[in-house]
């Protein structure tokens, strides 16, 4: 459906937050007009799949209204255990039988019933392929049951979901909105409270986007087991150790060993892109999400993988509107916006 000269409001749903996001782009570049970030509790959305849509529904429109929002049309994006994304390589096809062959190519690569799927793709280097060349394909699965609940959460605050994308994918139109199309390749990852986002794009293109299931809940679960306190005091204690406050030496031990845990899954994701014909070295990784302070964290990360990171700035080309949102505010949300972000940046038109 085609919604011409219609602005979006961008609703990045998480495991811990909401963040609502509006920006005008122009021959300037994107400008960040409004944004909003609200908790959510525990649970009502977990591995990607929201579990209380009615709860945070209610959340969503209580953010609306502090943020003084009146656009009506979303972009929202789905992450976790409900979204498969995969480069598949298929013979030449002419373009309009691609969609029906790409149907029977996902039943090889998506682990749920096929049935039970929304299926989209997108053709890598389509400007610059030859005819004759195999067709480069990313291809994204989704449970239609995640989908719906992200309509029906959207559409349950008085919005309209206009447009539901790949959380990941819009880490990526972030990243190049700040910094261009680097040569070679280069990971993004956005580490959360409970999914971590890898995403490896070159040239511009995304080539790879995978979730696991750890970030900063991972640390507040294990506080709450070892040391026989509340998930209140868990999350308490992990914020102190992150900002550098004095804990109780357990804590330390603790988020140490968590650490171990998470760096393994990281790692993981990183040699899966490798077994699975990525090809080539990442030149660089850079990291953001709510979860980068946790101590040692990003540098242990970097130091498994073997590339030096840098923190990613959603603001190094995005400007903000100096009347409405302050310096200071720009600097708190810096590494929770990026998924929000790029997720604004999406063109009605596009729809």
């Amino acid at each position: 459906m085609f919604f011409g000269g219609k602005k979006i409001v961008a609703v990045d749903i998480g495991t811990s937050s909401i963040k609502l996001a509006e920006m005008d782009g122009g021959r300037k570049g994107w400008e960040l007009k409004k944004f909003g970030v609200v908790t959510l509790n525990q649970g009502w959305v977990k591995d990607g799949e929201i579990l209380e849509p009615q709860s945070v529904a209610e959340t969503l429109k209580t953010l609306v209204s502090s943020v003084k929002c009146k656009r009506k049309n979303v972009s929202t994006g789905i992450f976790g255990n409900g979204v498969i994304v995969k480069r598949i390589s298929m013979a030449p096809i002419e373009e309009n039988l691609i969609a029906e062959a790409i149907k029977w190519e996902a039943e090889q690569y998506i682990p749920f019933d096929i049935s039970e799927a929304a299926i989209d793709y997108h053709i890598i280097g389509k400007e610059n392929r030859n005819p004759a060349d195999n067709l480069d394909i990313i291809l994204v699965g989704a449970k239609q049951e995640f989908v719906f609940r992200f309509i029906e959460t959207v559409e349950s605050a008085n919005l309209k979901c206009s447009i539901l994308d790949v959380s990941g994918f819009a880490l990526a139109n972030c990243f190049e909105a700040n910094y261009g199309k680097p040569e070679g390749l280069t990971a993004i990852l956005n580490i959360g409270a409970g999914v971590t986002n890898l995403v490896i794009v070159e040239k511009g293109e995304v080539i790879f986007s995978r979730d696991s299931m750890v970030g900063g809940s991972t640390y507040t679960n294990e506080l709450h087991k070892a040391m026989g306190v509340s998930i209140p005091e868990a999350e308490s204690l992990k914020i102190s150790a992150s900002v550098g406050q004095e804990v109780p030496p357990e804590v330390n031990s603790v988020i140490s060993s968590t650490t171990e845990q998470v760096v393994d899954e990281i790692r993981n994701a990183f040699e899966f892109f490798i077994a699975t014909g990525g090809g080539g070295r990442v030149n660089r990784i850079y990291v953001t999400g709510g979860s980068i302070f946790i101590p040692k964290l990003v540098e242990e990360i970097s130091s498994a993988i073997g590339v030096a990171f840098e923190v990613l700035n959603p603001f190094q080309q995005v400007t903000y509107d100096e009347k409405a949102l302050t310096s200071d505010y720009i600097q708190q949300i810096q590494s929770i916006s990026p998924v929000a972000i790029g997720l604004a940046m999406r063109d009605m038109k596009e729809v």
